[in-house]
């Protein structure tokens, strides 16, 4: 492993209270200190070091403003808390150099409060801990030499909002079926995975927090190690060996992030040094009741460094493409999940939390000021405005945002018995009126097939079981067509029936039966159809790429519209949402010719009645604002797309007679230009 230069040595020589600040710290403490650090986990925590003897071993730093005393205990020490004693070197900051500390070795800090009560505290900067329900941290230096130089030249050319989003989210300990005990390898999980993923056309993998967490259960949503992949599934340098095989396979890496709240585990950031260290010391703002956590203090700006810096380790030095923040919402409101009486107002007598919102901003601002590629995607539920624009102009900075109240109009809807779809017209037709006032990427996540919700197949409404897939179809060929970035949770492609549970593997056993066989191929086909044809994705965030046809036949559950790319190329939807046959459903479109359905959700090869005809010729009749119109056979609970080929359009001449002028078809012909982005009369 490569060292580093021999520096002079940083070990004080006292352990009063009194300090000296080191020159060599200005520089790192002062944007520690002002909350603008995107590297203090390079100062914090331990780290390789040479002393002036030419001795080596690691350094450790660690921030307790109001402790008492600290030291490093482990194995190397027998635990012994006055073996290696820790001296203030700069305010609320602690250090001690301990010599020929190993790769693994153990380590926690014996922290004692001003009351003189000691605590072992795992390291809130490590990079690496011991695998529950051990909790001590691991001294670890990575030696890890990235391959994905391609990936990321190649990322730095796209343009995000320009290109195919298909996320595919993922709960790495629950994909697949192991023995019992047994917990897949990062490493082996993406050579497991990435052939399946290139087979499904799915461009981005999000994971569920893989930051290092106690409790299983919290599916990792309860961190205590922000710097750290967990070690459930191996090292750092498996994890990052896991990123680089992701990349060379042309496949985008989220992470889910949580800089909400953190568990009241003992050994965790949970009361630190002894008093409300990273969390608020408010009663009426530091917990979050309901899930038993500590709120993060944004007003504290060492807090606001160690969150940012976490944001960049994850982005910079495991090259994870994006974050997926979690529980944004919780953390703009403080009256979130509280009573009357339970929260307290800001200073102008609001609910927001105006810290909360500029260290979101300076999140971001922080993040693409060192990573203009990277995503920062904001899993926020309200109507907050202005989440993904830029901060200069009043925005939090983020530039995608979940779309979670076109998830839950259309979760209901599709869980409608279909006679009373008609009346709840508004849940299929709203989300298009607002999907451009933010970057959207709509969601199908995890969150939707636990606690008793249902897998997504079970949502759907439905006597037979022909029904119930004929509906999730039809709903995943609109959600596909519908503005926005994509993603589904894992298990829905092939329609589990059974909620998702993170303690077995997935029912992969159901693809022996033909049902779920065909529906994968369905997802399959479906996703590279997507991937494939820019109107759907290149204009997700702009009107130019989306246009009314008909929005208004709510009796008859029938909606059709379009989806535009740049080179005016474009795609008709067209979507059934009843088990009712529509014949002769005639909808205008721009362009005279003939229109042919390109996907089907009621096509034969995927299980359905396959009724409709391939090819469909215009009609000289205006409808919907445009001069021709089509006329459709639409089965039932289905989801059309078409394209147009245009055709000479005839022109009409008089001939005169002796008794009167007859109006005749000219053989003449001349080509029709449609302009390609005419918005068509609700």
């Amino acid at each position: 492993m490569n060292q580093p230069k021999k520096q002079k040595s940083n070990v004080m020589a006292t352990n009063e209270p009194e300090f000296q600040r080191k020159k060599e710290y200005d520089v790192p403490l002062y944007y520690f200190y002002q909350g603008k650090s995107c590297e203090a986990h390079k100062f914090f925590g331990a780290h390789r070091y040479i002393d002036d003897d030419g001795v080596q071993g690691f350094i450790f730093r660690v921030w307790a403003p109001n402790a008492k005393a600290l030291s490093v205990v482990g194995e190397f020490n027998s635990w012994d808390d006055s073996t290696n004693t820790m001296q203030l070197v700069a305010n609320g900051v602690w250090e001690t150099f301990i010599p020929n500390i190993k790769q693994y070795d153990i380590y926690k800090y014996c922290v004692t409060s001003k009351d003189g009560v000691k605590r072992l505290k795992s390291d809130p900067y490590a990079s690496h801990y011991e695998t529950r329900p051990n909790n001590a941290s691991k001294v670890y230096e990575s030696s890890y030499q990235w391959n994905d130089d391609s990936w990321q030249s190649s990322k730095s050319k796209r343009i995000i909002y320009k290109s195919p989003m298909n996320i595919y989210e993922v709960h790495l300990g629950s994909w697949q079926k192991l023995d019992e005990g047994t917990l897949p390898n990062y490493s082996n999980f993406a050579d497991e995975i990435i052939p399946y993923l290139q087979k499904m056309s799915y461009t981005h993998i999000e994971f569920m927090p893989l930051t290092e967490y106690p409790f299983d259960a919290s599916w990792g949503y309860q961190v205590t190690g922000y710097f750290a992949p967990t070690s459930r599934y191996g090292t750092p340098d498996d994890f990052k060996a896991m990123i680089d095989k992701f990349h060379n396979a042309n496949i985008g890496v989220i992470l889910d992030w949580v800089p909400a709240h953190f568990p009241k585990d003992g050994y965790g950031l949970y009361e630190f040094d002894g008093t409300c260290c990273y969390e608020y010391t408010e009663p009426k703002k530091r917990e979050h009741a309901s899930w038993g956590t500590r709120v993060f203090d944004y007003g504290k700006a060492e807090v606001c460094s160690f969150l940012i810096s976490s944001a960049c380790n994850w982005v910079e030095e495991y090259h994870v493409d994006g974050l997926r923040v979690d529980a944004v919402a919780s953390m703009l409101y403080l009256d979130y999940d509280r009573r009357d009486g339970e929260w307290m107002a800001n200073i102008y007598g609001g609910k927001e939390n105006l810290e909360a919102v500029e260290f979101l901003k300076r999140l971001n601002e922080m993040v693409f000021s060192r990573n203009p590629n990277v995503l920062m995607i904001a899993e926020e539920s309200t109507a907050w405005p202005l989440v993904t624009k830029p901060t200069d102009i009043g925005g939090l900075g983020f530039n995608f945002k979940w779309n979670m109240g076109w998830m839950n109009d259309m979760l209901s809807y599709m869980s409608l018995d279909p006679i009373y779809r008609a009346f709840n017209h508004d849940k299929v037709t709203f989300s298009f009126f607002y999907c451009f006032s933010e970057n959207y990427l709509l969601p199908i996540s995890h969150d939707e097939v636990v606690y008793g919700k249902g897998s997504m197949y079970t949502k759907m409404s439905g006597t037979t079981p022909e029904q119930k897939y004929a509906s999730y179809r039809a709903f995943l060929c609109y959600m596909m067509a519908h503005p926005g970035k994509k993603l589904l949770f894992m298990g829905q492609e092939f329609a589990q029936a059974n909620e998702w549970n993170f303690q077995t593997g997935l029912d992969w056993e159901l693809l022996e039966n033909n049902d779920n066989k065909t529906m994968l191929n369905f997802s399959e086909r479906l996703n590279r159809f997507y991937l494939e044809n820019s109107p759907l994705w290149a204009n997700d965030d702009s009107w130019d790429g989306f246009s009314w046809i008909a929005n208004d036949d709510s009796k008859q559950s029938v909606i059709a519209f379009r989806r535009l790319d740049d080179m005016g190329e474009e795609i008709v939807i067209v979507c059934n949402f009843v088990p009712v046959q529509r014949n002769d459903y005639k909808i205008g479109v721009p362009m005279y010719g003939k229109y042919r359905i390109v996907f089907n959700s009621d096509d034969k090869e995927f299980g359905g009645s396959g009724v409709a005809k391939n090819i469909y010729k215009t009609l000289d009749t205006p409808m919907h604002g445009f001069d021709q119109c089509i006329s459709l056979d639409l089965a039932p609970l289905s989801v059309i797309y078409l394209k147009g080929t245009a055709e000479p359009k005839a022109k009409k001449t008089s001939v005169k007679t002796s008794k009167k002028t007859t109006s005749v078809k000219s053989t003449r012909t001349s080509k029709t230009k449609v302009a390609p982005h005419t918005r068509s009369v609700d």
